[in-house]
């Protein structure tokens, strides 16, 4: 078994339960963001499902991007998988964490309408919910995007293209192979 089957296997089997878990998550956060930001648009946040406070709307608003963000990430995450390389390994980390920070500014708003209190509609509270798995589980998919740095068994680690070449080439059949010599005290 060449070099190259190995590196990652641990990690790469972990990787498509945690993108179809993410996957998910993304799509409902998405759609009740996009839901409860409608009703807050056509002015009916005295919807029984919604009401909320002043930082309802900022969270709306970023739990659809963040969200949004995610699904893309996680797109990129899945081609990721299908490479196993270091260089798509860098642009699915990039991308995880861009989507993991604006979740995570959606879930300080989160806790912020939490605090402040008032009458919080059922679809709202699962907003709160999903934007809360959301950021944590965006955050071990980019642990587990990360665990190649600290192992070979969890996934490609950073390497530049050049030591990726040397490191995993494979020899080729035209390369002269020695020749074994016959020895002399045998034939004594």
């Amino acid at each position: 078994m060449s070099l190259t089957m190995e590196v990652g296997k641990i990690g790469r089997g972990l990787m498509v339960p945690m993108l179809i878990a993410n996957f998910v998550v993304y799509v409902i956060l998405v759609g009740l963001a996009a839901w409860s930001i409608d009703k807050y648009i056509d002015g009916e946040q005295n919807h029984p499902h919604l009401g909320g406070n002043p930082s309802t709307t900022y969270m709306l608003e970023f739990g659809l991007l963040g969200g949004a963000t995610g699904l893309c990430s996680l797109v990129i995450g899945f081609m990721h998988h299908r490479a196993w390389r270091s260089a798509s390994l860098a642009s699915a980390s990039s991308s995880a964490f861009i989507s993991w920070a604006i979740t995570a500014v959606a879930f300080g708003f989160v806790w912020k309408e939490i605090k402040m209190g008032g009458r919080r509609g059922k679809r709202l509270q699962t907003l709160e919910l999903f934007i809360t798995i959301s950021t944590f589980s965006q955050m071990l998919y980019l642990m587990l995007l990360h665990a190649g740095v600290f192992s070979r068994k969890y996934g490609p680690d950073y390497l530049s293209h050049r030591d990726e070449t040397i490191t995993h080439r494979v020899p080729t059949q035209s390369q002269p192979q020695p020749q074994p010599q016959p020895s002399t005290s045998s034939l004594e």
